[in-house]
Formats: C-alpha cells, structure tokens, sequence
C-alpha cells in the first residue's frame, strides 16, 4: 500500500500544467502500472510415509506423492487509471492555454473558433485574405457579384450569400412554395389556403381565418385580422404592437427561426461550447454529450469502468482489461485475451504458447522486456517484436508509443516526431494548405489557371468554375453539360439546352417548367409560353407554332370563318349526309330536316296524315283529303273545294278543285266527284245522249233519289286510295330524280257498278273506252 501511494503521488506530479477550468481543456483518463507485492496459491508434489497396499499378504512401505496448495507471496504490476488533461477537439496547446485551431491561416485576423476567423476591418475571405467590397470578388477584386437582392458574394469563390426568402445560386428567385428563411431551409406551418411569406414565415391569412398561423376561425361573415404575428409561443410587447418577444429556442422578426447550432435561450442569444460531439439543447443551453463523455460542457470521458450515453453503463472487464469509453469494449492487459480478458495466458516473465520462451529483443534497440507478453521495451525510434524496426507511421519514440501530431498523411520522424509534410501542406503540423497560386511539395510551385475558382494545393490541377472544363479551367462546357468540370448533364426535356453554369434549362418553344417537361398552357405558345394566341372559336393554339386548333365547325387561319356549305366537324373535313334539302350543323353535322322529312338525314317523307317541321303536326283535312307535307295545305278530293275541302262543288261543276262543268241535259246537275248525269228513262251515256247502248251489259238509270249510298262511298274510298298512290309515286320520282320538273299522274274514275249509275266521266273520243284522263299537276315536295 505504501508503495501504491508513492507511486499515485508521483503520477500526479507529472500531470499536464494545463487549468482543468480552462472552458476548451478536456479530461481523459489514462492507465499505468504499479508494482505491488501479491499473494497467490502454488501447488506442491510432497511425498507420504502412508504403507503400501498389502502384495502376496505382505504389507510393504513404498514411496507416494500427493499435491499440497501454499501461499506465496510475487511482486506484480497492477494497472491504475488517473485523469489527464488534454486541449479539447479543434484545440491544441499554446503557452499553457487552449486556443482555437484554423486550418487555414487567418492572414488579416484571428482565429476565435475552431475553422473559424474573425476578420479586421476591410478583410473578407474564410482566411481574411481578401480586401473585396461585398460586390467584388476574385483576384485584385475584378469580378462583379452576380447576386440579386442586395446579397453579398463569397470574395474567393463569388458564391451568393442569399438573404432569407430566396433561393441559391444568385438569389434572384424567391424561395419554392411552401419554404422561407436564410437558404430555403425552412418548412412554413402555413395552413393550406393561407399564403407564407419566403423572408420571414409569416401566414397571409384568408378573410376567414386569424392568428399566427391562421388557425382562429373568424365570427361568421365577419373579417378579422392578426394583431400579433408572433409564432412559436412569442409575445408581442409592448403590447398592442407587431414587436416579439421570443421564446426560448427560436428567433427571427417573427420568432419563426429556430436557433442555429451553438444557439440557445430567449432570442437564440446564449452560445454554447460543447466540446466532442455533444449537441447544445436550444431552449436551456444544456449540452447534450455523445456516447462516452460527460460534464457541463461535455469536456470529460466516462470515468474508468464507466461507457455510453451519460457514462450509465457499467464496464464488465476481467484482469485489468481496459473498458473502451464509447462502447465498452474490453483492451486486454498483456497476458490476457477474451472478449472480457478472462483468459490468463502466460505466468509473468514468459511468453509463448506454451509460456516457455524468453525475451529476444535487441540489444542496442531496446530497454527491456516485457514480463508477460515478452514484448520488448524499445528504445525511441523503434519497435517491433525484438525492436529491429524504425517506429511505423503515425508513431515515434519510445517504443513508438507517441502518437504523431502530422496531419493529413504528414510523415513523422520516428526519434524526433518532426513532420515532413506531403504535396500541398505546410507548417509544423502539416495542417495548413498551401497559400493560395501554390502547390506541391514545400508549396514551391506555381499554379497556371483560368476561369478557375482554385487551384489544388496538393498537385496544381484547377478546380474550373461552372461552366469551363480543361487542364486549365480554359474550355467552355460542351452542350448538353454544365457546373463544375462539366461532369454533369443536362436535365431537359424536348432537346432543351442548359445554363453551362447553373445547368438551368433553356426551354423550346412551347414548352416550360424547370425541365421543360410542362407544355404551355392553353392559350400561350412560343418561346417561354410568352405570346397570346390570336384566335377565335378555338381550342387554343400549337404551343410550338402558335396555329390556331379551331372548333368544330370553324376554319381559317384564326378560326373566323364558318365551315363550307355541305361539310363540318373540326377542320371542316366531314361531308354533310342531310338529303332533301336539310340544313347541316357544322359543328356536329346534325341534320336540321325541311318540313315534311324527317329521319338522320332526312331521308324519309313524312307519313300520310302528317306535315310540317319533324312531321310533328297533324293533316286536318275534311272528307279523307291528303294534305301537303312540306305546310300542310289540303289536296281535296274531286267534289270538295275549300281550305280543308270541307265544302263540296257548287252545282253545275265537279272533280278536282271542282274545275271542271257539268255537261247533262236540261242543265241537269251532276256527281260532284265523277261528272256523270242523272238520265232520263231510255236514255244512257255520261251525257245521256245514247238510246240504245253498245255495252254488253244493260244500264237502267234509277231516279236520283234510288241512288244507292254504298256505291257513293265505295267511289270516294277508291278515289282516295287513288290519291294517297299518286302522292307516294311523286315522293318517290322526288327521291329519285331530285331537281326534275314536275310529273304528271293520269287519274282514271270508272262508273262501273250497275246496281248505282249508268253515268260515267265522258272520254277524249278514243274508241270503246268509258274512262276519262284527269291530268293533276303533282306538287315538287
């Protein structure tokens, strides 16, 4: 115990002079070995004087051996842990303090965080090596920013620091639906209906709605607005104002933005400094450690024994093994192997499979032996298994258990630890590129670049802006590429073009979207859908061309004119199929049927007893008479006269339209339909002129008043049917010979029943005929 104490008493002595209250010096734990005086178990063969088993009845003495367990005491080396401190992550050393580590060197600044310089006044640049006003940028200030909105551009690489509300590369366009703030990064919480403002996050709230976020419905039928705008829990004070009050967590004129990284408390202006990974809580300031470290600030590791989220867990490892503080796995002391070290290999001083072999290490390369491993202790500069080889890279002295402080593949001495940077790195460390036109090793040669944002510090080459490609940034871009190098495509639709720079597409004529994947909307066409169509009566216009897509019916270069006569339908290419004179839609070729006609195409006449437009009306024609079907107009049966053939001939006339006169004796009157006379006894003939007839049948006239009524209505049915043939032939002769002149019907009346009339329609003097030829002139329907 006492040499356990002496031997913690110096351990603390040679702790780091570096002020644990120093807010960047981390704590880590670290392991050495105590020598200790320790007591074990160690089997003994001792022999017993006990009598031999009896031989042939004889009971003789033999030797015999049993295993006896003593306690003895061994000096060992026991592993202790104790705390050292270190200059936390993106730290290192100076003169007993932790500062800041910049990669590059700040050349008119300082370095107040890790990558991070804090420029003097007229210095711009990540480095502070540039004196280009905000609108400047490049070498000796040349190139003019090509940022909108007021936005400031990177003095080195002329990138857009865009303001919030719009959108990169030149924050010429506002931010996409649905996003706003610094870079676009933010999702509205914008109801649907209500509009976000791209700056700030702000809801336009409809008539409707209220609040913050639109989520107050207002009175039924009367509007409301927002007095506060304040999101996210702000208060507007004073009140009765716009002005906010932010929460913890949030900020912006709106308390809309959440607090950046390192940010937290009421109006994002507390700073936090946690240290090796651990996550500044935005509302309390709290630091949020990652797995193996803990502390305020997260500066210290998990004490020996101790891993994961909060140091919680407990380390389960056997014979001195090493508990890994992230995850807990188990490093082995020498002798010892398993995944908890409960395996024991060698007792102490020998190595090997079987414990049997000695050290072998050199002897002018080596301080001594390992007791258990049989590992060698070399001297600085060396290593391996018998101290034989130069410290591997990355390490150097002794036993090359010093880490090497060469950044970025900077090979180390093994004796010294001095750095010998590779191409493109430079000072102690090799943590800073080379300045800016210089390359290669010791940063000696020069870079030889056009339109180039940089130059590779490492071998030269040139990192070409967008747009240019080629060994020295001097090629434009090829079509149908663009950024940087030109190693990425064209994205466009339809054989558009693209921005070599931006990669932007250039749009065809008549198409549009980002990736001209959209045509243009119904009634735009040509370049950018930026021209109106000129049409009337259509469906909108070509987007490419800007003709017009005329509507059914329509025709002419701007769809002012009306289709032919005879065709329809779109481009007026459809025959009309409308007979007997219809009229043809041009727009769906639907027939409109001239009275009288009916059917598609007006193809058939309308039926007996119907006239007029669709044949929807009624013939009200007196005595059976057919009627006109074109307007209805009566065509009266012979003996009937009169608008509806309702009055019969007057006497002395007869037939048709009663224009013919009676021919009897004495003035006698006769039928109205057929002309004949009544007779006087002993006389016959049409006109009773006759005594004795020729015929071969014998006419016995009949006073009038025998007449007999059933042969007067067989003559007029007969006379009808008559009528209605000579109206369906002159349909007929209409629909075969469309445009002739009329034709003429004969209509032959014969008195031949010998029970009624003896008297029939005089004849035109041919021989041995009774009939007489009426000629009718047939209406062209």
């Amino acid at each position: 115990m006492v040499l356990r104490a002496a031997a913690l008493a110096l351990h603390l002595c040679l702790l780091s002079a570096l002020r644990p209250s120093d807010p960047n010096v981390c704590s880590y734990w670290e392991s050495f070995t105590v020598a200790v005086k320790e007591s074990y178990t160690k089997p003994h063969v001792v022999s017993s004087g006990e009598p031999c088993p009896t031989v042939m009845g004889t009971s003789l003495p033999c030797p015999q051996q049993r295993i006896v367990h003593r306690t003895e005491y061994r000096q060992a080396l026991h592993t202790e842990s104790r705390r050292r401190y270190q200059c936390c992550q993106g730290y290192y050393e100076s003169r007993g303090t932790c500062v800041p580590r910049c990669s590059q060197e700040c050349v008119h600044g300082r370095c107040v965080a890790p990558e991070r310089c804090q420029c003097e006044p007229g210095w711009r640049g990540a480095d502070c090596s540039s004196g280009c006003d905000e609108r400047s940028w490049g070498p000796d200030c040349s190139q003019r920013c090509e940022c909108h909105h007021g936005a400031p551009c990177d003095p080195l690489s002329g990138a857009c620091s865009c303001p919030a509300g719009f959108a990169a590369p030149r924050c010429r366009d506002p931010c996409p639906d649905g996003t706003y703030g610094r870079g676009c990064r933010l999702r509205c919480a914008c109801p649907p209906r209500a509009a976000c403002d791209a700056s700030t996050g702000a809801c336009r709230c409809p008539p409707e709605l209220a609040g913050p976020l639109c989520e107050v419905p207002c009175p039924e039928g009367t509007p409301c607005d927002t007095p506060c705008p304040c999101q996210n829990g702000g208060l507007c004070h004073p009140p009765g104002t716009s002005s906010c009050v932010c929460p913890h967590g949030w900020m912006g004129e709106i308390c809309s933005v959440p607090c950046p990284p390192g940010r937290f408390g009421p109006g994002c202006q507390g700073e936090c400094h946690c240290h090796n990974g651990g996550r500044c809580d935005p509302k309390g300031g709290q630091c949020q450690c990652a797995p193996g470290f803990t502390g305020e600030q997260c500066r210290e590791r998990c004490p020996v024994g101790r891993y994961g989220p909060d140091c919680r867990e407990r380390c389960d490892c056997a014979n001195g093994g090493r508990c890994f503080h992230v995850d807990g796995g188990c490093l082995c002391e020498a002798g010892f192997q398993g995944s908890r070290c409960e395996e024991r290999r060698c007792q102490p001083g020998l190595y090997g499979i079987h414990c049997e072999s000695r050290c072998l290490c050199h002897p002018q390369h080596s301080q001594s032996c390992h007791p258990l491993l049989g590992e060698c202790v070399c001297s600085p500069g060396w290593a391996g298994l018998f101290c034989n080889e130069s410290c591997p890279q990355g390490s150097f002295g002794a036993g090359c258990l010093q880490p090497c402080l060469c950044l970025h593949g900077g090979v180390c001495d093994g004796a010294t630890g001095l750095c010998h940077c590779p191409p493109g790195y430079t000072d102690e460390h090799c943590s800073s590129l080379c300045p800016p036109d210089t390359f290669g090793t010791n940063c000696s040669g020069r870079c030889s670049c056009q339109h180039a944002l940089a130059c590779s510090p490492l071998d030269g080459s040139c990192v070409c802006k967008e747009g240019w490609h080629g060994p020295h940034c001097s090629t434009p871009c090829p079509a149908g590429t663009w950024g940087a190098g030109c190693n990425r495509s064209c994205d466009c639709g339809h054989g558009a073009g693209c921005d070599p720079q931006s990669g932007a597409c250039r749009c065809p004529p008549g198409w549009q979207s980002p990736r001209c994947l959209q045509p243009c909307p119904n009634g735009t066409f040509g370049a950018g859908c930026g021209e109106r169509c000129d049409c009337a009566n259509a469906d909108g216009c070509e987007p490419v061309t800007g003709e017009c897509r005329c509507l059914p019916g329509w025709t002419g270069s701007q769809c002012k004119q009306s289709c032919p006569q005879g065709f329809w339908g779109r481009g007026c290419l459809s025959p009309c199929s409308c007979r007997n004179g219809a009229a043809c839609s041009p727009h769906d070729g639907s027939c409109t049927c001239a009275p009288g006609f009916r059917g598609p195409s007006c193809q058939r006449p309308c039926p007996p007893g119907r006239y007029g437009k669709r044949c929807a009306l009624s013939c009200s024609c007196a005595h059976g008479s057919p009627c006109l079907p074109t307007n209805g107009s009566c065509l009266c049966a012979p003996g009937f006269r009169g608008p509806r053939c309702a009055q019969p001939c007057p006497p002395g006339t007869f037939g048709l339209q009663c224009a013919q006169l009676c021919r009897c004796p004495h003035n006698a009157t006769c039928h109205p339909a057929s002309g004949t006379c009544p007779c006087a006894p002993g006389r016959t003939g049409p006109h009773c002129g006759d005594e004795t007839p020729e015929q071969p049948y014998t006419i016995v006239p009949a006073p009038p008043a025998a007449y007999s009524s059933l042969g007067v209505v067989l003559s007029l049915v007969a006379l009808l049917a008559l009528l209605v043939a000579m109206v369906a032939a002159g349909l007929w002769c209409r629909h075969r010979q469309k445009g002739k002149g009329s034709r003429h019907l004969a209509v032959a009346y014969t008195a031949g029943q010998t029970d009624t009339s003896d008297y029939m329609v005089p004849g035109d003097g041919g021989g041995g005929g009774d009939t007489s030829v009426v000629e009718m002139g047939t209406p062209a329907w």
